[in-house]
């Protein structure tokens, strides 16, 4: 089963299934739009404690999206919907002392959870 990865940023998390391409962004602190060496065009949006990533392949012409909410407390939840439709769930609990859990269910509906610490996650 292949889990989604996340680029974690101050409140950003982008979901990429490889290794991300170098990103060019413009725009304020609250809403930025940005373009990639991989054909890819989102815009970037913060409303206090949310982030809403929207974007769209131009060379593939598919479009996705992602809204990241932190919910305080070290927990913080993720929906998104994959470039073929499909939709993701991922909640994330900072657990302290380096642990954090990881749960939801991926694009084709498969639950999963998992622990992580600083050597990876099981």
């Amino acid at each position: 089963m292949r889990f989604p990865i996340f680029l974690l940023a101050p409140t950003i998390a982008v979901a990429v299934s490889t290794p991300p391409a170098a990103a060019d962004c413009f725009g304020s602190g609250s809403f930025r739009t940005c373009s990639d060496d991989a054909g890819n065009n989102y815009t970037v949006q913060q409303f206090g404690n949310q982030t809403v990533v929207d974007g769209y392949n131009t060379r593939t012409g598919s479009r996705w999206s992602q809204d990241t909410m932190d919910l305080g407390g070290g927990m913080t939840t993720t929906t998104g919907r994959a470039a073929d439709g499909s939709r993701w769930t991922q909640d994330t609990m900072d657990l302290g002392g380096g642990m954090t859990s990881v749960s939801g269910r991926d694009s084709n509906g498969n639950r999963y959870s998992v622990t992580c610490d600083q050597f990876g996650c099981n």
